[in-house]
């Protein structure tokens, strides 16, 4: 996911609130009671702008699927004691995303003492999926039959939700599968047209030629899947499977 970076200025309110002590911008510990009032608007305001610009940049997010997003920002340690700021600048750390268990960077980019904090997120996303109504034993192949539509968070796990049908109908389950899982792209896969060791047709096309003739493949393969096939000369080569099960290669 692209990093959304956008600068955040803060309330004169807040800066006239912070002015003068040493003490966080968001947690305000042993001030008199009317600055901490002051204090926990400005602490208000602030999450108001991180949740902005959270939406924000949830928008400008390309989705395939309209999803139902859902944001619950978490809270900065209690102990943290933060310089007055009168910048702060939300970010995305390298390798965070808006998705699932995540966090929002918080730097001070205008105040006497740098500071860079982060926020604890996580992202809800919902839309319609697949969900399996019973197990499916490893090596199976699935039907129509075997799961109903809901609407499921998308972002309770890292791997993607097969939302067409076409894409897992007739797939092969790569491990044993339980009913009320969400069907997602590492539950599936192609199904093996032949298995490791068995004959199969090698295929060499090229310009003004076409030879064939017969190896053992060193691994199971699917439509689609690059092979070893060992010929009967010793040679291994490589080639693509194709939707008959022979072996598509260069020579």
């Amino acid at each position: 996911m692209s990093l959304f970076f956008f600068a955040v200025s803060l309330p004169t309110s807040w800066r006239a609130a912070v002015a003068g002590t040493a003490l966080a911008a968001m947690i305000f510990g042993a001030l008199p009671v009317h600055a901490q009032a002051q204090a926990a608007q400005a602490s208000t305001d602030l999450g108001q702008l991180t949740q902005s610009w959270i939406d924000a940049a949830l928008r400008q997010t390309p989705q395939s699927t309209p999803l139902r997003m859902e944001v619950d920002v978490g809270a900065l340690d209690e102990r943290l004691r933060l310089a007055p700021c009168a910048r702060v600048e939300p970010y995305l750390p390298a390798g965070a995303r808006l998705w699932g268990r995540s966090r929002l960077g918080l730097r001070c980019l205008e105040g006497a003492t740098r500071w860079n904090v982060f926020l604890p997120l996580t992202i809800k996303a919902y839309g319609p999926a697949w969900v399996l109504m019973s197990n499916v034993p490893m090596g199976t192949s699935l039907t129509e039959a075997d799961a109903t539509q809901s609407e499921v968070d998308w972002a309770a796990e890292p791997a993607a939700v097969v939302a067409d049908p076409a894409q897992w109908v007739g797939q092969v389950a790569a491990r044993q599968l339980l009913a009320g899982q969400t069907l997602r792209q590492s539950m599936v896969r192609t199904p093996h047209l032949f298995k490791s060791g068995a004959q199969v047709r090698v295929v060499a096309e090229g310009p003004g030629y076409a030879v064939s003739a017969t190896g053992q493949a060193m691994a199971a393969g699917a439509a689609g899947q690059t092979v070893r096939i060992r010929m009967t000369n010793g040679r291994i080569i490589s080639g693509i499977v194709n939707e008959t099960g022979s072996v598509a290669a260069a020579l």
